[in-house]
């Protein structure tokens, strides 16, 4: 499994426009973050988790070809804002775009983009395989993934689990039955919108002891907003095995380091 953070920062993405922070004026790459999408590739397949309004931008920034299907967390705008640009991908494979997503987003789709799921559409229309998922097992191909389900404020939203690695943004609030999707996990990439508390998204302090209840090998944060600080910053405070991601990390083979009686073992581990 090969993992490409598309994108990691918030809904305005970061810089924001007309801030003059320090983050946002900031030179170094890692604190410049499109909006949140992660790229997934297993098995000769390519997946990507939401489609947001940076999603051009970044197929054309890792040089995707190929795109077998989408997953969606759930229908805000910076999720969902590039499901045009799926067109490219139906030109080259000459057949719809497989989507998944609960009958909510679908709805929210529908209003959103009309022309696509119209009766009547005409040539160059991006085409979609719909297929509804619920909080149940389902499969890509022969790929299983398990949503894992949380609160957006009041808003539901799925994240998702395949294989070891899960991935769970803009969230708020997770009962202890979805907790437990997420044990013995390699790698969680998790929300963490900024250090002060908001009421749709995690803080940092919540994130981390959420993490450290789970307890993963490594976990990485994201969707963040220029409010939580230079990413070099805060790396700096966090615990070993957990950091903030950054556009255009990619994970393949992961290492973790532990001590016991004074002596240090690297080992490491394939997703």
């Amino acid at each position: 499994m090969k993992i490409t953070f598309l994108g990691t920062g918030t809904s305005q993405g970061v810089p924001v426009i007309a801030c003059k922070c320090e983050v946002c004026l900031s030179k170094n790459l890692k604190d410049k973050r499109l909006r949140s999408s992660i790229l997934i590739e297993l098995q000769n397949k390519t997946i990507v988790i939401d489609t947001g309004p940076d999603f051009r931008q970044q197929m054309l920034r890792e040089n995707v070809e190929k795109l077998d299907a989408v997953l969606y967390t759930h229908s805000h705008k910076d999720h969902v804002a590039g499901l045009d640009d799926i067109r490219s991908f139906n030109f080259r494979s000459r057949k719809p775009m497989d989507i998944f997503c609960t009958k909510d987003v679908l709805n929210a789709l529908k209003m959103e983009y009309s022309y696509i799921f119209s009766e009547k559409t005409y040539p160059g229309v991006p085409k979609v395989n719909v297929n509804i998922i619920e909080n149940t097992k389902f499969f890509v191909d022969d790929i299983g993934i398990q949503p894992i389900q949380a609160l957006h404020y009041k808003l539901p939203v799925l994240g998702f689990r395949i294989k070891n690695f899960i991935y769970l943004t803009d969230l708020s609030e997770i009962n202890s039955v979805e907790k437990s999707k997420m044990l013995n996990a390699d790698v969680i990439v998790l929300d963490s919108l900024r250090k002060e508390p908001h009421l749709s998204h995690l803080s940092l302090d919540e994130s981390i002891a959420l993490l450290k209840e789970l307890k993963p090998k490594q976990a990485y944060l994201i969707h963040i907003s220029h409010l939580m600080g230079l990413h070099d910053d805060v790396n700096s405070e966090l615990p070993t095995n957990i950091q903030l991601s950054f556009d255009g990390l990619q994970l393949k083979k992961l290492y973790f380091i532990y001590i016991c009686n004074n002596l240090i073992f690297e080992k490491n581990y394939l997703l």
